[in-house]
């Protein structure tokens, strides 16, 4: 290690002295508290780092706070979308209100009806059951246009003569407990 062509010996000795002790220093420092050093470095880097993408989120919503306040036709405008969005929904509960009111009046209005001719029925002295009838029932209502309903062609699940709790004929899934005592084996 030559210094402008100067041997290392020719420097003067309060300079390699210096450069010992700093020598010793800083390796004492290290073998002593090295491991500490590493590890605080790689935790400040790594809490630089979040600091620093929350940093910049943070700057980015003030650009984006400032931005919406530069522009408040685009406010103006999301608000009259919002209004618009709201009144059409609105309509839309009304039509659907209205429909289920004229379902209603008409529901109220064909139990009057059959009221008003039960009322008939029984002023003529008829009973009022069989004329509740739809149009539909009172012209099948005959003993040639009833039909008995038939069987239909399935399989049973089960035999006739099953039955659980009878222990019998349940199949292969028959559970017995142990014995009682001691177990066998051994002296």
């Amino acid at each position: 290690m030559e210094r402008d062509g100067e041997p290392l010996s020719a420097r003067p000795a309060l300079e390699t002295e210096g450069l010992r002790f700093l020598h010793v220093t800083v390796g004492s420092l290290l073998a002593t508290y090295g491991w500490y050093i590493v590890f605080s470095c790689i935790l400040l880097y790594v809490v630089f780092q979040k600091l620093s993408t929350r940093l910049r989120a943070l700057r980015q919503r003030q650009l984006d706070r400032v931005a919406a306040a530069v522009e408040p036709d685009v406010v103006v405008k999301r608000q009259e979308a919002l209004a618009a969005a709201r009144l059409k929904m609105q309509e839309e509960l009304n039509a659907q209100v209205e429909k289920h009111k004229e379902k209603l009046r008409q529901l109220e209005e064909e139990k009057r009806r059959q009221k008003i001719e039960m009322w008939d029925s029984m002023q003529e002295g008829k009973s009022y059951k069989g004329n509740a009838k739809k149009p539909q029932e009172e012209d099948n209502s005959g003993p040639s246009s009833v039909i008995p309903k038939r069987k239909s062609d399935r399989k049973p699940l089960r035999g006739g003569g099953y039955n659980p709790l009878s222990g019998e004929g349940g199949g292969t899934c028959s559970w017995r407990p142990g014995r009682r005592g001691p177990s066998p084996g051994g002296s």
